[in-house]
């Protein structure tokens, strides 16, 4: 595939005579697969990419606002309104899911979440715990506010909840804000000095899926369009795996 896909920027003629600067928006949780497709991309098309994250509902709102981009990434339900207005439909593929996962510091004993009984217990003794605040528009995040109300320990988790507006929900875990963090497998594999302990209870888990979309006022539809399909190389499973993230 990938052969293919050279020998595609070579038929668009894309190549440093043709380079672009493209922008690449993409929520949180496919971000460390970006940056690490983006280099080999911008080596082999001369292409320069630049790469913005935010929460699913800042990049919808960001989209939606005008902002200028060639290439985003995000939830489908998140992209569904903004096709045909903002985003070629055309363009829309799928290139991942992540499930949400729960990470502890390094080295640090592992909680027990391998059933809800036991997920909601580890959650009412730890000291402290962080996940995106809903309010930011993060797709896992309102998904575990509305998790913990049907679990019923919404309220005794409130004085505990660190919330974090961007970013890594891990981070708080490394400053020592936090005891434990859940936010996507991807977004969590992404802070050193954290550790994996695993994905919430299947009963209660919550699969997201990132589809890709080439902006209808990019400037650089030819190259854009080859950045997406590098994104959808079904080559990438192998680093979607790595990166904690599954193909769609």
């Amino acid at each position: 595939m990938r052969v293919l896909l050279a020998a595609l920027f070579a038929l668009l003629g894309i190549g440093s005579a043709s380079a672009a600067d493209l922008k690449l928006l993409t929520a949180g949780a496919y971000k460390p697969v970006a940056l690490e497709l983006v280099p080999e991309f911008e080596k082999r098309t001369g292409h320069k990419v630049t790469v913005e994250n935010d929460t699913a509902g800042g990049l919808a709102r960001r989209v939606a606002d005008g902002e200028y981009f060639d290439v985003v990434v995000m939830p489908p339900g998140r992209m569904g309104p903004l096709l045909g207005s903002k985003i070629v439909e055309s363009s829309a593929k799928v290139l991942a899911r992540v499930g949400i996962g729960v990470a502890v510091k390094q080295g640090a004993p592992l909680p027990d979440i391998s059933s809800v009984e036991a997920f909601k217990k580890t959650l009412l003794a730890a000291r402290a715990i962080a996940y995106t605040d809903p309010a930011s528009g993060g797709t896992a995040g309102t998904y575990l506010a509305h998790l913990f109300e049907k679990l019923g320990i919404a309220a005794e988790l409130k004085p505990k909840t660190v919330l974090v507006k961007g970013g890594y929900s891990a981070e708080k875990i490394v400053t020592g804000e936090a005891e434990i963090a859940m936010q996507p497998t991807s977004e969590l594999m992404a802070v050193a000095g954290t550790m994996l302990v695993g994905p919430i209870p299947l009963e209660v888990q919550h699969y997201i899926a990132y589809s890709g979309g080439v902006s209808a006022a990019s400037r650089n539809s030819a190259a854009a369009d080859a950045l997406l399909l590098m994104l959808a190389d079904p080559s990438n499973l192998p680093l979607l795996k790595k990166k904690g993230m599954t193909e769609p």
